[in-house]
């Protein structure tokens, strides 16, 4: 290969990734500043992120295994059967969205680079298109309720006095991971497109109609900004009340 061929190969790489790691390290720079400033960071909220990200990678490969189970074998082909969280991250909606809106309104709102998956693959497209979109979800309740009995199993009277803080930190792991999968099946299961919790309604509209509900489908991520800033006492209702039912299941109350 010539010094030119390497020569316009590193320039079309910086031209399409270039922008993208100046804008991260410009964020990043952002982030270290912010909490120098305000020592802000703590424990709990490292273990928060990391046991986020797992969930969030967990969430994302089922769906594209029970695609692979039901013959679409388009993440696999993709490489995005696997738990290397880097495989999953989108730069706009794992870090910067969230770190901006962290820094700015407080508000830990993103979202991971969706698994590729294509519908027109699968033995019985429209059923089995539900049970892709449901395979996060219930792999979000199945950590959540694994993680609320492993907690349930180590808890003790003394903990129960003791701030999380002073947690032993596999303590603090299971019951913030428990409640980051109940939060994150939670959201996803409302019934607004692009959440997984639309494709029953995806299911109900009958087939002529679809090329018009996939067009509206893509402005929906709209829907989903208004819920989250518009209606946060809505969310925050439908959380508490996920927790709750997941602390009584696991009996941590």
């Amino acid at each position: 290969m010539s010094f030119e061929t390497n020569k316009n190969s590193l320039k079309n790489n910086f031209n399409r990734h270039g922008p993208w790691a100046l804008v991260a390290i410009v964020v990043a720079v952002a982030v270290i500043y912010e909490i120098g400033k305000h020592h802000s960071l703590n424990t709990v909220d490292v273990v928060y992120f990391v046991g986020l990200i797992i969930a969030i990678v967990f969430h994302e490969v089922s769906h594209g295994l029970v695609a692979y189970w039901c013959g679409d074998d388009t993440a696999k082909v993709a490489k995005r059967l696997t738990l290397n969280p880097i495989r999953h991250i989108d730069i706009l909606g794992s870090i910067i969205v969230p770190i901006v809106l962290i820094l700015t309104v407080g508000i830990p709102f993103g979202w991971a680079k969706p698994v590729p998956v294509s519908i027109n693959k699968l033995r019985h497209p429209r059923n089995q298109a539900v049970l892709v979109a449901f395979a996060g979800p219930v792999t979000n309740i199945l950590l959540a309720l694994a993680a609320g009995f492993l907690f349930k199993e180590v808890l003790t009277p003394q903990l129960l006095f003791t701030p999380i803080d002073n947690w032993p930190i596999q303590y603090i792991f299971l019951f913030l991971f428990g409640e980051v999968n109940v939060l994150l099946a939670c959201f996803n299961l409302l019934p607004i497109p692009p959440l997984d919790g639309s494709a029953i309604l995806e299911r109900m509209i009958p087939k002529e109609m679809l090329p018009q509900y996939y067009k509206l489908r893509m402005m929906s991520m709209f829907f989903v900004f208004a819920l989250v800033f518009l209606f946060p006492s809505f969310l925050d209702s439908v959380s508490n009340h996920a927790l709750t039912y997941w602390a009584d299941i696991v009996g941590l109350r």
